[in-house]
């Protein structure tokens, strides 16, 4: 969320950025500084009755020691009147601030300078290519969901079965190399100083808010439902969460934090549910699109100074995944109407699928600058003893269900599914065969 003194010192920059968003509702931001003009009117003349009522409330007993009741008891119930209006500026400036909080929720973030003009993905820059040419499969090659079932190890139809479409059952090798990579890639993020934490997999609506899954994303997030106990109360409301970003973020909610303490480096493995709705047709075949998967976050909490050169890092880190599962990828930079509403600047990774013939992304990686830190609180004191917000950054390292895919169609043989060397160690197997 913008702070409403940002927006102040730079409407024309903020302007200028939200276009390359197709932003359009540029009147928000006169909305809101109008508002916060009459808030900070309310504010001045409420201040001003505390203190008038504060002199009288002194000068009435002298008043009454002097004899002068009349003059005491006019000045009483001015104090009653000024009272009054008071509670009326008070409930004035309430209203006031819940209609500036709801507009600035609609309004996305500020995207970074280097971010593309753009409406769509095919407007996405190509930042770096992780290969010297494409891979080619012979004549024989087959698509993942073919694979699982000629080797037995990703059941899509007792998934249905189970609970619905999008929800495969792994089994025998194919469970084993999926809790192979989660290993892999959480023992990668600790050797990269990453403290891992395992943390709730539902929230509840005050965290959800925090890292900006409300109220833009509430419609692809699984809602517990809500059965009601003696006298109407709820008893149970919680979201399942879409990613690990969420309940690790909000570790730090409401926290105020050293200057010292940068960077804070935590990673956590989750399953993530996403309700992918209107998610249909061939692209959601098999692993493609489900509404569960594993993923193995990384989450930083940085310096403002420092957070760009934080991003760059957490990039590498990722490369540096692919690179070992000898998967071809290649990093894009979205352009502003590809951008997640609460990011100032994403690189997503996607891998070539040799089957499939097209890319699959695997991890977004993102700099939310103050915009996260602002809904959450989340602040640092500085050399001035001063709080400041600090910046979120967060990235897939890696998802899971692309992986397996990717894994199993670019590495398939005549003799089964190669396992990368890197990996080998973890799954205890070279082949799926």
């Amino acid at each position: 969320m913008l702070t409403i003194n940002y927006i102040r010192a730079n409407k024309a920059l903020i302007q200028e950025r939200l276009g390359k968003r197709g932003f359009r509702d540029m009147d928000k931001l006169d909305e809101v500084i109008k508002l916060d003009d009459r808030r900070k009117t309310i504010q001045q003349e409420q201040d001003d009755l505390l203190s008038q009522n504060k002199q009288a409330s002194k000068a009435i007993g002298a008043l009454f020691g002097q004899g002068k009741k009349e003059e005491a008891e006019a000045m009483k119930n001015q104090v009653a009147t000024n009272k009054t209006q008071i509670e009326a500026f008070k409930a004035e400036q309430n209203s006031t601030i819940d209609a500036i909080n709801q507009i600035l929720y609609t309004i996305p973030n500020v995207p970074h300078e280097s971010v593309p003009a753009g409406q769509s993905e095919e407007d996405n820059e190509v930042f770096k290519k992780g290969y010297q040419t494409l891979p080619e499969l012979d004549a024989n090659a087959k698509p993942h969901w073919e694979l699982a079932k000629e080797y037995d190890i990703i059941d899509f139809e007792t998934g249905v079965k189970i609970t619905g479409a999008g929800f495969p059952l792994f089994k025998g090798k194919g469970a084993q190399l999926k809790r192979a990579l989660i290993n892999f890639f959480l023992y990668e993020a600790s050797e990269a100083g990453y403290m891992e934490v395992m943390p709730p997999h539902l929230v509840n609506e005050a965290s959800a808010f925090g890292t900006g899954q409300l109220p833009d994303k509430e419609g692809q997030m699984y809602h517990t439902a809500q059965p009601k106990g003696e006298a109407g109360k709820i008893v149970d409301d919680f979201y399942l969460i879409p990613t690990a970003e969420v309940p690790i973020t909000n570790i730090y909610r409401d926290v105020i934090i050293k200057e010292s303490d940068f960077p804070i480096k935590m990673c956590g493995h989750t399953p993530c549910f996403r309700r992918e709705v209107g998610s249909y047709g061939k692209d959601v075949r098999g692993l493609n699109r489900v509404h569960q998967f594993d993923k193995v976050e990384i989450v930083q909490i940085a310096h403002p100074d420092k957070s760009y050169d934080t991003l760059n890092e957490m990039m590498n880190h990722v490369e540096g995944l692919l690179q070992k599962l000898e998967l071809p990828y290649r990093i894009l930079r979205l352009c502003g109407g590809d951008l997640g509403f609460t990011s100032a600047l994403t690189y997503d990774f996607e891998v070539y699928s040799a089957a499939q013939q097209k890319w699959l992304e695997v991890s977004s990686v993102s700099n939310f600058e103050t915009f996260q830190a602002n809904r959450l609180k989340l602040r640092f004191r500085n050399a001035d003893k001063k709080t400041q917000l600090a910046h979120t950054l967060n990235g897939s390292a890696l998802a899971l269900a692309r992986i397996v895919a990717c894994l199993l169609e670019n590495h398939q043989t005549a003799d089964g599914i190669r396992i990368p060397a890197a990996l080998q160690a973890y799954t205890r197997f070279e082949l799926i065969n």
